[in-house]
């Protein structure tokens, strides 16, 4: 546990309808308050676009959701900042995905009850359409995450911050 860290919750409103904390609130609270990054569990709904918007103004930044796959919560991703509004479009959800998210990484709950890693994917940061590129850098493969070959993208992030992605492809494993 660290000193540097805050925990919000959102809540729900009162059986009267008063006192709800949503998630989109707590995202533009949190940015008050100058943070050197955020992390955001469970995104549903259109607190998504608030999360964009600070990605895409360069907050460094993760989150949770649920899709059955990398690709898909990439969709999903581009697909819940339009719940914010009709004036947010995929013309603008689509290539700020692209370029805000790095890397996707899937996990899946086995039946033995533990989440076990199935993929860790990169995101080039193009687009054609509404489809972002993206390709697998580990897989599951014989209960092992194995590296597929494909070097992630945007590689001089991962070097800012002291990470040898060579070192870490050139394994035989890596979990």
């Amino acid at each position: 546990h660290s000193p540097d860290w805050i925990a919000l919750q959102a809540r729900q409103a009162s059986l009267d309808g008063a006192g709800e904390i949503t998630l989109r609130r707590l995202i533009k609270e949190a940015l008050r308050m100058r943070p050197n990054r955020l992390v955001v569990g469970e995104v549903r709904q259109e607190e998504c676009l608030d999360l964009l918007i600070a990605m895409n103004s360069g907050m460094p930044s993760m989150c949770s959701l649920h899709a059955n796959n990398a690709r898909a919560a990439l969709a999903k991703m581009c697909l819940l900042p339009m719940l914010a509004g009709n004036n947010v479009s995929a013309e603008f959800v689509v290539p700020t995905v692209a370029t805000v998210v790095d890397i996707v990484v899937h996990t899946a709950l086995e039946p033995d009850g533990h989440r076990q890693v199935q993929s860790i994917a990169s995101v080039t940061g193009r687009c054609e359409g509404n489809t972002i590129e993206m390709g697998d850098v580990f897989s599951l493969i014989d209960r092992q995450l194995q590296p597929t070959g494909v070097f992630p993208a945007r590689q001089e992030a991962f070097t800012a911050r002291g990470i040898d992605v060579a070192s870490l492809l050139g394994s035989k494993s890596w979990a």
